[in-house]
C-alpha cells in the first residue's frame, strides 16, 4: 500500500500502534469535543439565551453552559495521551431539560443539601422552603440555582465568569442575593471554581458544584475500582430523612474510612449492615475535612483511576466535602457518549459548608448578612499515576 501524503501515513500507523482514533489531530475515545456543538444548547429559556462555552488550556478541554453555570464536558488525557470526558453529561439542551437527573455539572444554590421541614430561622424571623424532596427542602428548591439562566460576566479561552441574582423569596429565602461563579482552566492542569456572592439581607448560603465524575470517562461502567482518599476523620452522619444530624461521627473502622487509599467499591458489601450505608443507599455523607488552619486552600480527597492512571485531587478552602456514590441512577438518562447513566458508574465530590440546621449547637452558622462577603475556591487538579 502506498501513501503521497506522508501525515495520512503517519496517522495510519498511529491508530495501527496504538489503537487511537485521531479526528481533527486529537485522540477521541470520549473526547467530547467532538461531539458537543454550541448550537445545540442554544435556547431561550423564560427570556433568557443559553449557550455553550468552551475552554482549553492546552492539556485539557472543558464546556460550559450557562443554564445552571453547569460543566457539561472535562476532557483530559490518560498516561498514554488519549483523551477522554471525565464528567457525566448531555451533549444538548434539550436532554439537560428533559432529564430525570437534574444536577448533573450544575451549581447548587442558595443552600446545597436537605434542610428538615424546609424550615430556616435567620436573624430571629422563621421562613418556609419550598419543599421538593418529601418532607425536605433538597439543593434550593426546584427553582434553584441549577434551573436558573446565569449571566456571561467574562469569558475568554482559559476562563468563564457567570453571574445571577436570586430576588429575594425566591424559592421562600430572604434577601437579594448577587451570585459569581468562575471557572478557570491554567497550566497546571487544574480546573479552578471561585464563588463569590453578596447579600441585602440575612440568609444561608452553601454553594457547590455538583460534578459527576467517571475517571475512566463517561458511560466507562462502575467506578467501585476508582481509588479514593478523603482528608477526614468525621461525617456529619444522617437520619432516615438523610437529614444531617451530627458532626463528630467517627469514621475509624467503619465502611466509611477513606483516610488511606481504598477502592469505593471495597466496602460497599457491608451495606445492608452498616447504618450510615443503609440509610444512604451507600455512600452519601459530608466528609469533615482535617484541617490546621481556617479558610487556607488544602487537600480535600484524591482519587486515582488504575486502568488510565487518571489522577484527581480536590483541594478547596471549605470545611467539608459531601461524597456521594451516585446511588439512584437507573439508565434512564442518556448521556452524551449515547450510552445510559447507570447506578455507581460516576462519583461526585462536593466541596461545601457544613449542612443547614436551626440549631445553632449543632453546626456552624451559614447565614450571609449584609456586611459579609462569600469568598472561597475549589481546585480541580490533574495528573497521571504512573
Amino acid at each position: 500500500m502506498k501513501y503521497s501524503n506522508p501525515n495520512i501515513f503517519l496517522l495510519v500507523i498511529l491508530f495501527l500502534v496504538n489503537g487511537i482514533h485521531i479526528v481533527n489531530g486529537q485522540n477521541s475515545k470520549n473526547d467530547a469535543s467532538i461531539i458537543l456543538k454550541a448550537e445545540d444548547f442554544q435556547k431561550n429559556i423564560n427570556g433568557k439565551n443559553v449557550n455553550l462555552y468552551f475552554l482549553k488550556n492546552g492539556n485539557m478541554s472543558m464546556a460550559i453552559t450557562n443554564y445552571g453555570a453547569r460543566i457539561v464536558s472535562l476532557c483530559v488525557p490518560d498516561r498514554y495521551g488519549q483523551m477522554a470526558d471525565v464528567v457525566v453529561g448531555f451533549k444538548s439542551i434539550d436532554d439537560y431539560l428533559k432529564a430525570t437527573g437534574v444536577y448533573h455539572g450544575a451549581i447548587i444554590g442558595r443552600v446545597a443539601g436537605r434542610i428538615k421541614n424546609g424550615k430556616i430561622n435567620v436573624n430571629d424571623s422563621t421562613y418556609s422552603l419550598q419543599l421538593n424532596a418529601g418532607n425536605s427542602h433538597l439543593h434550593g428548591g426546584s427553582s434553584g440555582f441549577h434551573n436558573q439562566v446565569w449571566n456571561v460576566k467574562s469569558n475568554n479561552d482559559t476562563s468563564l465568569a457567570l453571574e445571577y441574582l436570586s430576588k429575594d423569596d425566591e424559592m421562600g429565602y430572604p434577601g437579594n442575593v448577587n451570585v459569581e461563579v468562575a471557572y478557570t482552566l491554567n497550566s497546571k492542569n487544574e480546573l479552578t471554581i471561585e464563588y463569590k456572592a453578596t447579600t441585602d439581607k440575612g440568609t444561608p448560603l452553601n454553594l457547590t458544584n455538583h460534578a459527576f465524575f467517571n475517571l475512566a470517562g463517561e458511560g466507562s461502567g462502575s467506578i467501585n475500582n476508582h481509588l479514593l482518599t478523603i482528608n477526614a476523620n468525621y461525617i456529619c452522619p444522617i437520619d432516615e430523612a438523610k437529614i444531617a444530624i451530627a458532626k463528630n461521627y467517627k469514621v475509624k473502622s467503619t465502611p466509611l474510612d477513606f483516610r488511606k487509599e481504598k477502592a469505593i467499591g471495597k466496602d460497599l458489601i457491608f451495606e445492608d449492615v452498616n447504618q450510615q450505608l443503609k440509610l444512604a443507599g451507600g455512600y452519601d455523607h459530608h466528609y469533615v475535612l482535617k484541617r490546621n488552619k481556617k479558610n487556607k486552600i488544602m487537600l480535600a480527597a484524591t482519587v486515582v483511576e488504575p486502568s488510565s492512571g487518571r489522577k484527581m485531587e480536590v483541594l478547596t478552602q471549605e470545611p467539608c466535602i459531601h461524597f456521594f456514590s451516585a446511588n439512584f441512577f437507573k439508565g434512564t438518562d442518556i448521556g452524551k457518549m449515547g450510552k445510559p447513566i447507570n447506578y455507581r458508574e460516576s462519583f461526585a465530590l462536593e466541596t461545601q459548608r457544613y449542612p443547614y440546621s436551626s440549631d445553632s449547637k449543632l453546626f456552624p452558622s451559614i447565614i450571609l448578612n449584609p456586611t459579609d462577603k462569600y469568598e472561597t475556591k475549589t481546585i480541580f487538579r490533574f495528573s497521571i499515576e504512573e
